[in-house]
């Protein structure tokens, strides 16, 4: 089942949910636009070669297309069909005004130089600079992209269009970015696990937690975890993973990270253990917070945590979902769990439309606000319906979509 496949299953059983009429839900899992380019590019050693790029954008009515550009060689159509729909929802869930998209170059960057990765931004920036724009469809950060990135982007679209700094989020703050935005995901995802430990009555702090992903989420789920108080006891990252049953030094994984080693060679107490081995640990908290589809009907019944938070995009499929749900095994949403991001550019977009700067703590107490605020309504509407989480996420966000359709006239 593809990531695309998915999403629209979860549609469906929201509309099941919600009673809708019938053809209501097959309108929501259209795109309203999919955009490919091809892009020429003259590389450092002469040769030429032409690399292919999406746009699609899903469902606008709530507001601009909001969602990700990423550099990746196994990027492709479908998948960006999911993450443009899951971005619809998840905007709608934290009642934010976008509609959802997303982007992707088809490329490992590790094979270009710097400078053929800024003439392939620019490149596809002006490629699609008629369908994105601050009131249009603004693009953010996503895998294998960063801020240096979106300013490349930023500076292409100007050329055409004139200044225009709403065009992208997740910019340096002296671009027009919002202090604190890097680490946004990560916390809010900590934010929502502690909504989460209150409602079920659960003590966060005597939590063990494992986190697969040491990048820009997991890594701030860790420290944030750690400035809590809460015991995390393993964490993986591409070179490998490490655990320590009576808690890992986070601080030295951080230094490492950022130094550019795997937190398998960070030099403190652990013991080092297969990054698959991670998904089933003894633990009570698991974070999924690297790829997609990390956890399916293969190791779902392994699984030994008794929660699990979503951090990445789609990394429980739903085969495991159900697998899970019949174990007792709760799982938060990754559309409620890592909202922080999209609350995190909603504030930059907003402060470049109005010219108004946000400082970080004001930032800090809207992310806190939005994402503990939607977890409660999601909470409600399960405990209401006797539904899963995800099941319930899901149809307070159709809800809202499907008003705005009905209020516009479109259904």
């Amino acid at each position: 089942m593809t990531p695309n496949v998915a999403v629209n299953g979860y549609i469906d059983q929201a509309a099941e949910l919600l009673e809708l009429r019938p053809g209501v839900g097959e309108i929501l899992k259209i795109n309203e636009r999919e955009v490919g380019v091809q892009l020429p590019l003259r590389r450092d050693d002469g040769s030429l070669t032409v690399v292919q790029g999406y746009r699609v954008q899903h469902n606008g009515v709530r507001g601009p297309f909001k969602g990700g550009l990423r550099f990746h060689a196994r990027a492709d159509l479908n998948q960006s069909r999911a993450f443009a729909s899951l971005m619809t929802w998840k905007a709608a869930l934290l009642d934010l005004p976008f509609g959802g998209a997303h982007g992707s170059l088809l490329i490992d960057p590790s094979d270009f130089s710097t400078a053929e990765l800024e003439a392939l931004t620019r490149q596809y920036a002006l490629a699609i600079s008629h369908i994105v724009g601050p009131d249009r469809d603004v693009p953010a950060p996503d895998l294998n992209t960063d801020a240096r990135v979106m300013s490349w982007f930023l500076d292409a679209y100007s050329s055409r269009h004139g200044y225009a700094p709403g065009v992208v989020t997740g910019k340096p703050v002296s671009l027009g970015g919002i202090p604190g935005r890097d680490a946004a995901t990560g916390r809010g995802v900590v934010h929502v696990l502690s909504a989460a430990a209150r409602r079920w009555n659960i003590d966060l702090s005597a939590q063990r937690v494992a986190i697969q992903g040491f990048g820009a989420v997991g890594s701030w789920v860790a420290r944030e975890l750690d400035a809590r108080g809460v015991r995390v006891v393993a964490v993986s990252d591409a070179g490998g993973a490490v655990l320590n049953e009576r808690g890992l030094a986070v601080p030295a994984l951080v230094r490492a990270a950022e130094a550019g080693y795997s937190v398998a060679d960070a030099g403190v107490a652990y013991e080092r253990i297969a990054p698959a081995e991670l998904l089933t640990l003894d633990c009570d908290v698991l974070v999924p917070a690297a790829t997609g589809e990390a956890i399916t009907a293969l190791n779902a019944d392994l699984v030994r945590a008794s929660v699990i938070v979503e951090g990445a995009h789609h990394p429980v499929t739903p085969q495991a979902d159900r697998i899970l749900a019949d174990r007792g095994v709760r799982v938060v949403p990754d559309i409620v769990a890592n909202g922080g991001g999209l609350i995190g550019s909603y504030v930059e977009w907003a402060q470049n439309l109005h010219q108004y700067p946000w400082d970080e703590q004001r930032f800090l107490a809207e992310l806190r606000i939005r994402l503990v605020g939607a977890f409660g309504q999601v909470a409600e509407f399960s405990e209401q319906h006797g539904c899963s989480y995800r099941q319930a996420a899901y149809a307070v966000a159709v809800e809202r979509v499907t008003d705005a359709l009905r209020l516009r006239g479109r259904i």
